[in-house]
């Protein structure tokens, strides 16, 4: 008397994360943790002093004014959140 009703119930992702659209694969633009691969926005660099040429490694969102180690150049002044460099100064991003 007892009936078999079993149905098989599938669940559909809402977006296919195998095979991402060019639209919701953006990197830079979306939230770092909306990303389809989480990445940090901040990452270390190395700045190059206008006057001595010197290279020093800064956090790309320092907190505090950086000087130069041998001349006391300001390489870059905080903000709410990156770090603005000076005026002359160049930058690379360090690889791990």
């Amino acid at each position: 008397k007892y009936k078999s009703t079993s149905k098989l119930s599938v669940f559909t992702m809402p977006a296919d994360l195998l095979n991402p659209t060019a639209e919701r694969w953006k990197p830079t633009s979306a939230h770092k943790l909306k990303r389809l691969v989480q990445d940090p926005d901040s990452f270390f660099m190395d700045i190059k002093c206008p006057g001595c040429f010197q290279i020093t490694t800064v956090f790309s969102h320092a907190q505090t004014v950086v000087l130069c180690g041998s001349c006391n150049v300001m390489l870059c002044q905080p903000t709410g959140g990156r770090a603005r460099l000076t005026d002359g100064c160049s930058y690379r991003k360090k690889v791990d």
